[in-house]
C-alpha cells in the first residue's frame, strides 16, 4: 500500500529568495550550428544577471539556465518542470531564431501563475530572427490580457557566442530588478506596532488591499508589548552596553543628555532597537513602522516613553554596531504606505538606504530668493535658486547614510550625526532626536505610495529628484523655520515645479532614495499593477534612454493607466 511521505526541515529551499529562469525557444528546422548559438546566448543572458542582480543584503539572486531549446509542447513541458524543481518564479526567454509562439513559449508559461513576471529579450537580428517571434509572442500574449515585457535589443547577428550590448544588459538588468522586488516582496510579511498612524488616513494598514494586490502580509503587534519589553529589559544587556559605546564613540559629546535620567532613557531608545530587531527576524520580517504619538511617548495621561528615532534610524542604514548590514525599511508614525514605498525603492537598488521625510516646507524659488537677499547671500545660477526646493524634515526614521554622500566610511558619516534631546512639547517622555543636514548633489527618486478606495488601486506620485545644499548661513536659517534639532534633506524634484509638487502630494509623508531609475521604478509597477502618477507639465509622455518602453498590453487598451484599472477590477 502506497504511503504517504514526511518532509524533512533540513536543507530547506529559501522561498523568499525570487529564482530567475532563463530560456530560449527555438524552430526544430534549424541547423545545428544555430541551436548551439541558442544554446549559448541562454547561457550568456543568465551569467549576466547572475553577476548584477542581488537582493539588499548583498545575496545574489539565483539565477538557473536551461539549454533545452522550446521547439514544441515537449520541450516546454520539459523547461517547466526544470523550473518548477528550481523554484523559478521569474522567466526571462532570450530566443535567437524564429519559433511558433503557441507550441513553445505560451506553452511552458500556461504552466506558471498568471502574474509571474515574463520578459522577452532579443537582438535585432536578421539570418534567423528571434525579434520576429518576439514580435509575434508578445502580441499573442498581451491580446489574452497577460503582461510581457519585451527588450529588443542588440547582439552579433553571427558567431557562436555573441555577446548582448551594453544597453541590452542594464535593460534586462534594470526589469530584473522590478521582477524580483515583485516576488520577494509577495508572501513576506511587515511588522507595525501600534493602529493608525496618528489618525492619518494616508498611511493606514489597508491590510486586504494590500494583501490582494502586492501579496504582502501584516504582522499587527500592540505597542504595550514593546513597552512591557522595554521595561523588562527583553535584550541581551551586553549586547546593549556594546551598541552604547558605539553611539558614546561615534557621535561622542553631540548625544545630548543632562543627566544619569537622560542616559538611561537613551539607553531605552536604543534597547527598542535590539528588541525590535529580535521580534523581526523571529517573524521573517522585511521592514516595519512603529505608530509612536501619541500613546506611546506623548499622552500624558499614560506613562510617556522615550521617542524611537533612533531605533528608526539604524533600521533604515546600511551599518549598526555590528558592521555592515541591508538597510531594513522602518516607517515612523507606522506609516504603512510610507513603509511601502521605502520597501520598493529598497529593492529596487539592491539594498540602497531609504529616507523617511515630511513633506515640509516648500521654499518656492521667489521665497528663497527673498530670504537669501535679506541674509545678504549671494547666489547665482543655484538650482536652489531656481527651481526652488522641499525642506524635507521628520522627527524619525532618517537614515544615518543621508548625512554624507553615498559610498562614504561610518566614521564620516557619522560625524556629521548629532542627536539633541527630543522637543518636550511635543514628546514629554524625553529620548533623544537624530539630526544632520544632507550634503547637495546625491541623485534618485523621490516618490510616494497612495492608495484609492474608488479604483481599489495604489499608485506612486514620483519624480527624479537630487538634494541640494545651501551656503551655510542659509541652510541654517531654513531649518531653524521648520524644526532645526530634526534631520534636514533639501530636495529639488527634476521636472515638478514648486507649485505642482506642493498640490499634487498625496500625504504629508515622502521617500527618497538614491542611485534609484525611471526604468526599474517603471517595471515593478507593471508588474505590480501600481499607476504612474507623473503630473507634471514639464514631464515628456516617454523619455528615451530614461523610461522603460511600454508593454504592448496598455498599448491595445487604450493606455496604461485604463489598462492598470481594468486589470484591478478582474
Amino acid at each position: 500500500m502506497p504511503e504517504a511521505r514526511k518532509l524533512g526541515t533540513d536543507d530547506l529551499i529559501d522561498s523568499s529568495v525570487p529564482v530567475i529562469g532563463v530560456c530560449a525557444t527555438g524552430d526544430p528546422r534549424i541547423d545545428e550550428a544555430s541551436r548551439v548559438r541558442a544554446q549559448n546566448i541562454i547561457r550568456m543572458a543568465a551569467d549576466v544577471l547572475a553577476d548584477r542582480v542581488s537582493m539588499p543584503d548583498g545575496t545574489q539572486v539565483p539565477v538557473v539556465y536551461s539549454d533545452v531549446l522550446i521547439d514544441g509542447e515537449p520541450q516546454a513541458d520539459t523547461v517547466a518542470r526544470q523550473f518548477k524543481n528550481a523554484g523559478v518564479n521569474i522567466i526571462v526567454c532570450v530566443p535567437d531564431t524564429w519559433a511558433f509562439p503557441q507550441l513553445s513559449l505560451i506553452s511552458l508559461i500556461q504552466q506558471f501563475p498568471e502574474d509571474t513576471p515574463l520578459n522577452l529579450t532579443c537582438g535585432n537580428s536578421g539570418p534567423k530572427p528571434g525579434v520576429v517571434f518576439v514580435h509575434a509572442a508578445s502580441g499573442a500574449i498581451s491580446q489574452y490580457g497577460r503582461l510581457v515585457h519585451i527588450n529588443v535589443g542588440n547582439w552579433p547577428d553571427t558567431g557562436q557566442d555573441p555577446q548582448m550590448s551594453d544597453q541590452t544588459a542594464d535593460d534586462l538588468v534594470d526589469w530584473a530588478y522590478a521582477a524580483v522586488t515583485r516576488q520577494a516582496m509577495k508572501g513576506r510579511r511587515v511588522v507595525i506596532f501600534g493602529h493608525d498612524s496618528m489618525g492619518m488616513e494616508t498611511a493606514l494598514q489597508h491590510v486586504i488591499p494590500i494583501r490582494n494586490i502586492l501579496g504582502l502580509e501584516i504582522t499587527r503587534l500592540d505597542m504595550k508589548l514593546l513597552a512591557d519589553m522595554v521595561r523588562k529589559g527583553a535584550c541581551d544587556r551586553d549586547e546593549l552596553a556594546e551598541l552604547r559605546a558605539w553611539i558614546d564613540e561615534k557621535v561622542g559629546d553631540r548625544l545630548e543628555l543632562r543627566d544619569e535620567a537622560d542616559s538611561e532613557r537613551f539607553n531605552q531608545s536604543l534597547s527598542m532597537y535590539l528588541i525590535v530587531r529580535d521580534l523581526m527576524d523571529d517573524l521573517g520580517a522585511i521592514g516595519g513602522g512603529f505608530m509612536s504619538q501619541l500613546e506611546w511617548g506623548s499622552d500624558r495621561r499614560g506613562i510617556p516613553l522615550p521617542v524611537a528615532d533612533a531605533m528608526e534610524s539604524l533600521f533604515n542604514s546600511t551599518f549598526d554596531h555590528n558592521g555592515p548590514k541591508a538597510p531594513v525599511p522602518y516607517a515612523t508614525e507606522a506609516d504603512v504606505q510610507g513603509l511601502l514605498t521605502m520597501l520598493a525603492f529598497t529593492y529596487l537598488t539592491g539594498g540602497n538606504p531609504p529616507l523617511f521625510m515630511d513633506f515640509r516646507k516648500v521654499w518656492e524659488p521667489w521665497e528663497i530668493q527673498n530670504l537669501a537677499n535679506e541674509m545678504g547671500v549671494d547666489y547665482g545660477e543655484e538650482i536652489w535658486a531656481r527651481r526652488g526646493f522641499v525642506d524635507g524634515d521628520n522627527s524619525g526614521s532618517a537614515s544615518f547614510d543621508w548625512a554624507a554622500e553615498p559610498g562614504a566610511d561610518v566614521d564620516t558619516i557619522m560625524s556629521r550625526v548629532s542627536m539633541p534631546l527630543a522637543d518636550e512639547f511635543y514628546f514629554p517622555g524625553g529620548g533623544n532626536s537624530v539630526t544632520f543636514v544632507s550634503p547637495g548633489g546625491i541623485e534618485g527618486i523621490a516618490g510616494r505610495m497612495a492608495y484609492s478606495a474608488l479604483s481599489n488601486t495604489f499608485s506612486m506620485i514620483w519624480d527624479e529628484a537630487q538634494t541640494v545644499a545651501l551656503p551655510d548661513k542659509l541652510s541654517d536659517a531654513v531649518c531653524e523655520t521648520s524644526t532645526a534639532t530634526w534631520p534636514h534633506t533639501f530636495v529639488t524634484p527634476k521636472y515638478a515645479t514648486m507649485v505642482e509638487y506642493k498640490q499634487f502630494a498625496p500625504a504629508n509623508h515622502f521617500h527618497m532614495t538614491w542611485g534609484l531609475k525611471p526604468a526599474r521604478l517603471q517595471y515593478w509597477m507593471d508588474l505590480a499593477n501600481v499607476l504612474s502618477a507623473t503630473p507634471w507639465e514639464a514631464r515628456p509622455g516617454f523619455i528615451e534612454g530614461v523610461d522603460r518602453p511600454q508593454p504592448l498590453l496598455y498599448v491595445i487598451n487604450g493606455g496604461e493607466d485604463q489598462t492598470k484599472l481594468m486589470l484591478a477590477r478582474r
